[in-house]
């Protein structure tokens, strides 16, 4: 279910009048901001929050649109985080990755089962950008990119290694490639956009 933010009345002036603060919707919505969440911009943010909520089990928070529609801010909990989301707006220089032909970013999800988040992901329409495979970091990983442009990395932990571990892995691969999740990113946005 999702919530509209209203204005509500300063609560100093229905003090001031000798009632107590009228409730609204803003007195619902949790202000303890956590110390980091993504904000993320989308072409048509309401179909993203409709494939968050398919993809990655998302709850709405809230939507404030604006007086054209558009959503000004959204919010939503993936696998217990906050991810803030609002539409394209080129006026004001916030451009989604379809815009931008590829992102910067990439929001990672560490989960009890990737293999099932990753098909889930892939059956609400995510492409798949890198298959999920056991990785020489100790965790089993795939990346998908969603209909919106953004990539989101996926991740089941399974055994700690020292960076010493780490290192040695990694050299015992040889000059195997091993792209960033930008590049596989943006190369997904590319053959999204037909090129």
């Amino acid at each position: 279910m999702s919530k509209t933010a209203t204005p509500s009345k300063p609560k100093s002036a229905a003090k001031s009048a000798g009632k107590s603060p009228a409730k609204t919707a803003n007195d619902k919505i949790d202000r303890k901001a956590p110390a980091l969440a993504p904000h993320i911009t989308c072409r048509d943010a309401a179909k993203a929050i409709e494939f968050y909520k398919k993809a990655f089990g998302a709850v709405e928070l809230m939507r404030l649109p604006g007086p054209d529609g558009k959503l000004m801010h959204a919010a939503v909990q993936i696998n217990g985080a906050m991810v803030m989301l609002n539409d394209e707006m080129p006026d004001y220089g916030a451009l989604s990755p379809l815009s931008l032909k590829g992102t910067a970013v990439t929001l990672h999800l560490n989960v009890p089962d990737v293999d099932v988040w990753f098909a889930r992901a892939v059956k609400a329409g995510a492409t798949a950008t890198m298959p999920v495979a056991d990785m020489f970091w100790g965790d089993r990983y795939g990346i998908v990119t969603d209909p919106f442009g953004h990539a989101w990395s996926i991740a089941t932990h399974q055994k700690d290694m020292s960076v010493d571990d780490i290192q040695k892995a990694l050299k015992a691969m040889g000059d195997l490639p091993c792209p960033d999740a930008a590049q596989v990113s943006q190369k997904a946005s590319q053959k999204r956009a037909g090129h």
